[in-house]
């Protein structure tokens, strides 16, 4: 029928509700990356430098291709951050902030890839943003925060792969993980599983391409340096992982299993395991099941090598991103429609709650008050008998303290001897510390056998006049002519293994330098 004659003619523009969902949904994303990114710079110079981070500084003062326990990318942002805007603790956390806060975004874009809409990009980036795991990961400069990171970029690419069936995307794929290996190596681990797990379903046929051998190739060529490295020096990395082998923790797997849900945040269970099943179960996930399975193969792989919990953290981002997805579809209509309200709001409590857990917020005997639970610590007195804290949180406090003893020691020594003096320690963050903080006190830089301090030599030191760190003096009575103990490292809220220890002044080495620090070697 025919408009009447006069009458006003309605035009109805179509709504672009795609659009709309879309802009929706990168709203949601920006306002949690936003959370995200806010809270770690607000603790980014609370409390000290962690263990590692003086580790990863020191290496970025002795840029290689490798180290004993490492790829290069970490020291080389050290060193980056360094000349460009210093060497303070906000400057460094920026690093993992930011990774921290793209991993946030990037599991949502994953949600997005595999179909869902903003309320399942969103859900899966407030997983991704409460995870405890990845919240303690991201307020520290280290390689776990960056691997997380590029194990979902990974993902992501391999779902649009997928989807999209576009082979070339492999060549992307081979870029981010050989980033991701520059970077750390058990993101091999991560390939190996995606491999295995396509092979098992129907998506195999997107492996018989020239294009994952080129993509395998661009991997290979960011871990060609750090290969040829390891058989310049004799394959430490190799040694070092050996002398692992299934002691990484004494965890049993069940006991695996059971830290997943602890690190994860418990309240992320039936999101991640809503994953598991979405990608294994449901229909719409049925042509990305080699991600459940890659997942499953890891989880056993991890689980049975005795690998500590959080080496399976960066596969999570692809079962928040499939659980949001599952829960996004079975809560379109009906009373079940009220989860969109309640489990979001459920999660961001429960992040709120465990923040303190990873992140540096609290005064230590605050902490030990409401979460020493978490280590048994169950009287605030505890915090000063160390170990209340978790080690993520207990390794950044000692160290400066430690360095005014050493400091205390060396002053001490008679002027000719200061001068032929050198500081040796146990273990890479006790040299780290005094390589940070030392030269404020005027300490020549510290010299160690563990890991890559071990190549890095025992410089100009002749072992005439040597200061200990972290020996007894048994250990020392066999090599030197002369041990006295100078003093004793005290702490009330760093680990235990670094509080309470000797600083010993060793005099009169009985072997050439060259010919005894072989023995000093350990790859732990």
């Amino acid at each position: 029928m025919g408009a009447r004659p006069g009458a006003d003619v309605v035009t109805t523009e179509p709504v672009d509700t795609g659009r709309r969902v879309l802009l929706g949904a990168n709203a949601i994303l920006a306002l949690l990356a936003a959370v995200k990114l806010a809270a770690h710079l607000a603790v980014a110079g609370n409390y000290g430098y962690f263990r590692d981070e003086l580790y990863y500084i020191a290496a970025g003062r002795h840029l290689a291709f490798g180290y004993v326990e490492f790829p290069p990318l970490i020291a080389l942002l050290a060193a980056l951050v360094r000349v460009t805007v210093g060497e303070s603790l906000v400057a460094l956390h920026v690093v993992p902030a930011l990774a921290g806060t793209a991993l946030v975004v990037v599991t949502g874009l994953i949600a997005r890839a595999l179909g869902g809409g903003a309320f399942a990009q969103g859900l899966a980036a407030l997983g991704a943003l409460v995870a405890t795991v990845m919240l303690a990961m991201g307020s520290l400069f280290s390689m776990d925060s960056l691997d997380q990171l590029w194990w979902a970029l990974a993902a992501y690419v391999l779902v649009r792969l997928i989807k999209e069936e576009r082979p070339r995307l492999w060549l992307l794929f081979g870029l981010v993980a050989g980033i991701g290996l520059a970077t750390k190596v058990t993101i091999a681990a991560f390939g190996f599983a995606v491999v295995v797990g396509l092979l098992l379903t129907p998506a195999r046929r997107l492996l018989f391409t020239r294009w994952l051998w080129l993509g395998g190739l661009v991997a290979f060529a960011f871990a060609l340096p750090y290969i040829i490295w390891n058989a310049v020096n004799g394959w430490p990395t190799i040694e070092f992982w050996g002398n692992y082998g299934g002691k990484l923790t004494e965890s049993s797997p069940v006991g695996f299993l059971l830290e997943q849900v602890l690190t994860m945040n418990p309240v992320t269970l039936p999101l991640w395991l809503a994953g598991l099943a979405f990608f294994l179960r449901a229909p719409q996930g049925r042509p990305e099941r080699a991600l459940g399975l890659a997942f499953l193969i890891l989880l056993v792989l991890f689980a049975f090598t005795g690998a500590k919990p959080y080496f399976l953290a960066p596969a999570y981002p692809m079962l928040l991103a499939g659980g949001a997805v599952a829960i996004e579809q079975a809560t379109r209509r009906g009373a079940v429609r009220s989860i969109r309200v309640a489990y979001p709001a459920l999660l961001l409590l429960s992040g709120v709650l465990t923040a303190p857990i990873a992140l540096p917020i609290l005064a230590p005997d605050t902490w030990v008050r409401y979460y020493g639970f978490v280590t048994g610590a169950t009287a605030q007195e505890q915090v000063h008998e160390g170990g209340a804290l978790p080690q993520w949180l207990g390794d950044r406090f000692g160290w400066e303290a430690m360095v005014e003893t050493v400091a205390g020691v060396y002053q001490g020594l008679p002027v000719e001897e200061r001068a032929r003096a050198c500081i040796f320690t146990a273990n890479y963050g006790e040299a780290g510390a005094i390589d940070f903080f030392g030269p404020a006190h005027g300490l020549p830089r510290a010299i160690s056998g563990h890991n890559t301090y071990y190549l890095w030599g025992p410089g100009d030191c002749t072992g005439e006049v040597v200061i200990s760190v972290g020996y007894t003096p048994a250990e020392l009575d066999a090599i030197f002519d002369d041990v006295t103990q100078a003093a004793t490292v005290t702490c009330e809220v760093c680990m235990p293994e670094e509080a309470n220890v000797p600083i010993l002044v060793a005099r009169g080495l009985r072997q050439p330098m060259d010919q005894i620090w072989p023995q000093a070697k350990h790859f732990n």
